[in-house]
């Protein structure tokens, strides 16, 4: 495949891409093996600043480098060792200020006095300016304004890996334990370009921390990597493209997605991806039309073969399962193929995990970064991609069409050039694919995807969201010039929620009875569970970080029935979320108020009166209709001082009825994992329609009550004039 003709650039910056700068040069970095080498010794030629943003950053994390001494590199001790070295060197680490839900694989944040301890100059912080539900997914090393590192790989634990990805290799072990293989892609530029993600990354510490960094002014510095000769060079022109979430404050940023869509249009032979995810509703629809065109490029999607746990695989798998089914849908003419790459000799249950976010689109455009092709990773996550095209430069078409026969000679365990030779004999990828596949070392066909009622494919969708969860909703609610709604928006939630819970027991009724063995399994294990003497504990204190992170309390609720029975469920469940709203509370009152304002938004003095006047009214009917999240609930009440008890109580009374729904599912869920035909839908049936009117009944209330309350202070406001 050649280079095409020069034709006009694709870049346009305010669209689908940031800024568009200039490197002199450029390589491609497979896999965390190559990534931390080449990290080491650009960081170890820094003489004024390193700069390093991240979705998880890990001080133990081994970069599988040797120090001086022929030992072991970890993280945290060499940035030490570099500023103790370097007088003048400053190093900046900012990190996704992360909810609970990922504490066990994250280590304690140095702020605690606990594990690392950076050295002078090293400024560790934790960014929590990210809306509800967004992560910052950015993952860039900026080294001395002159070298910058871009792409999918954190500086953390259970990434490194080589491009052998070896069953049972010794050095991919965290902490004695082993991880599977793991893959990943990541890019390197020079000069204006790294110049450029500098800005970036200043300016996201300015935004987090209030403080304002100067750029690195080093003359002569180079610290590219000796070891690593450029895959590309002399005057490479490089898009940043970049997502934001919206906020109240700041228009939200979308250019990966538009880069995206224009790279898939722009295809004329082919389109390689290699994703950890594949579930973005907007690029798969621009994959779907180009395979529904007679003469189309041909799509190659690289994927993992398994999801990490039971509920990725209920949520994200679940997705990916329905956009490939579309794709395969729209492919009229044979161009789609959907592959993971398989190594003999894996345990059971392992794959090599593909965490590349890449994308190459003929020999003419290759894009690199954070950004999952997944709908939050389009709208909601801050993420940052680099793309660099021909042109018609043959150099560079020359350096894509390398790093595909390379990664394609990866996963199929031969070499670049007998890719090359096969695509040239053949006249396509897939062509060229199938005449190399081997059994121990291969692309499989991604085959057998798990087919899901469309309710439960629906419910899957709340855990990829495109934009995030708005504290709007509640200053909304609480307006006092809120007109009466009508029964649309609030019988949407209703049906939203009932829908969720009828696919949760549809799911028993209509999984295949194979899997009946497996629910009994589940039940005694969950039996087991609650004979500890420290389970009822546990299952109190869960509820406090699923308030925080967003997780559902139902499922804790369920597995507390089928722990306890449910009668002790039940109690376990109301004290739990009475545990987490107290602490909401607590952590509302040590709030500054002005800082809650400035995220609440301009209606939070409508809030204020509301909350103060009509507090345990206003906490019940907001407990009981779920129109904001949980933790902000308490924060809020906290903030603006409402009563302790009447919170306490209003929490309990606005709960009550949604808890004991979920006691009374918990408990046909245990009957259901029995013998599925004990479950008693008349009685299911009956507590979603009472708990469905309760809430429209609240619903109708509230929205009345604030009205009246508007009005009367609008009455008072003028007499008092």
């Amino acid at each position: 495949m050649s280079a095409d003709a020069a034709e006009p650039s694709l870049f346009e910056t305010g669209r689908n891409c940031w800024r568009v700068e200039r490197a002199h040069r450029a390589v491609f970095l497979i896999d965390a093996d190559a990534y931390f080498k080449a990290f080491v010794e650009a960081a170890r030629r820094a003489q004024r600043s390193i700069l390093i943003v991240g979705w998880d950053f890990h001080s133990r994390a081994r970069l599988l480098c040797a120090d001086e001494r022929g030992r072991e590199l970890e993280l945290g001790a060499f940035l030490n060792d570099l500023v103790r070295r370097k007088r003048a060197l400053n190093i900046h680490i900012l990190v996704w200020d992360y909810p609970m839900i990922f504490g066990l694989d994250r280590e304690w944040a140095p702020t605690y006095g606990f594990g690392w301890k950076p050295r002078r100059r090293i400024h560790f912080k934790y960014d929590d300016t990210q809306p509800i539900g967004a992560s910052h997914h950015q993952k860039i090393v900026v080294i001395d304004d002159a070298i910058a590192f871009c792409g999918g790989i954190d500086l953390t634990c259970k990434r490194w890996d080589t491009c052998d990805h070896a069953p049972g290799d010794a050095r991919r072990v965290v902490q004695g334990t082993p991880y599977p293989p793991f893959h990943d892609v990541a890019m390197a530029v020079d000069a204006e370009a790294a110049r450029a993600l500098g800005d970036l990354i200043r300016e996201r510490w300015q935004r987090a921390t209030g403080q304002v960094l100067s750029p690195a002014h080093v003359r002569g510095a180079d610290p590219w990597p000796p070891s690593y000769e450029p895959s590309m060079q002399h005057d490479l022109k490089v898009a940043i493209s970049r997502t934001a979430p919206q906020s109240e404050s700041v228009a939200g940023v979308r250019e990966i997605e538009a880069m995206y869509l224009d790279l898939i249009a722009a295809a004329r032979r082919s389109i390689y991806i290699e994703n950890q995810y594949f579930t973005a509703d907007k690029i798969g629809a621009a994959l779907a039309a180009r395979l529904a065109e007679a003469e189309g490029p041909e799509i190659i999607v690289v994927l993992r073969q398994l999801s990490h746990g039971w509920l990725e695989e209920l949520t994200m798998q679940t997705l990916r399962t329905r956009l490939i089914e579309k794709l395969r849908a729209a492919d009229r003419y044979g161009r789609l193929r959907v592959f993971y790459p398989y190594v003999a000799g894996l345990e059971e249950g392992t794959c090599i995990d593909v965490h590349a976010k890449m994308m190459i689109v003929d020999d003419a455009f290759v894009h690199i970064g954070s950004a999952n092709l997944a709908n939050r990773s389009m709208g909601l996550d801050t993420e940052c991609d680099l793309t660099i095209a021909a042109e018609g430069r043959s150099d560079i078409a020359h350096a894509i069409e390398t790093l595909r026969s390379t990664l394609l000679a990866e996963h199929l365990g031969c070499e670049p050039e007998q890719v090359r030779a096969a695509v040239r004999e053949y006249g396509s990828l897939r062509a060229a694919i199938e005449a190399l596949r081997r059994p121990e070392r291969t692309l499989e066909p991604l085959t057998d995807l798990a087919q899901v009622p469309e309710t439960v494919l629906n419910m899957a969708s709340v855990a990829d969201p495109e934009k995030p969860v708005a504290l709007s909703d509640l200053t909304r609610l609480f307006s006092g010039d809120l007109p009466a709604e009508h029964g649309g928006p609030a019988w949407t939630r209703l049906v939203t929620i009932v829908a969720v819970l009828v696919a949760l027991a549809a799911f028993w009724q209509l999984a295949p009875l194979a899997q009946l063995v497996e629910t009994k399994r589940i039940a005694h294990l969950a039996s087991e569970f609650g004979a500890k003497w420290w389970a009822p504990i546990l299952t109190v204190l869960a509820y406090t970080p699923a308030a925080v992170t967003l997780f559902p309390r139902p499922l804790i609720t369920l597995f507390a029935v089928l722990a306890f029975g449910p009668w002790l469920g039940f109690v376990y469940a109301m004290l739990g979320i009475e545990l987490a709203a107290w602490l909401t509370y607590v952590a509302g009152t040590r709030l500054d108020r002005h800082a809650v304002r400035r995220v609440a938004g301009a209606k939070l003095n409508d809030i204020l009166q509301v909350l103060r006047r009509r507090g345990l009214l206003a906490i019940t009917a907001l407990r009981l209709v779920p129109l904001a999240p949980f933790a902000i609930e308490g924060v809020v009440a906290g903030t603006v001082r409402v009563k302790l008890r009447h919170f306490m109580l209003g929490t309990a009374l606005g709960i009550l009825p949604g808890t004991l729904a979920s006691t009374v599912f918990g408990d046909q869920l245990q009957a259901a994992m029995v013998d599925p035909h004990a479950v008693n839908y008349w009685l299911l049936g009956a507590v979603l329609l009472l708990l469905a009117v309760t809430m429209w009944g609240v619903r109708r209330w509230l929205v009345s009550s604030m009205a009246e309350l508007a009005r009367a202070d609008k009455v008072g406001n003028a007499r008092a004039a």
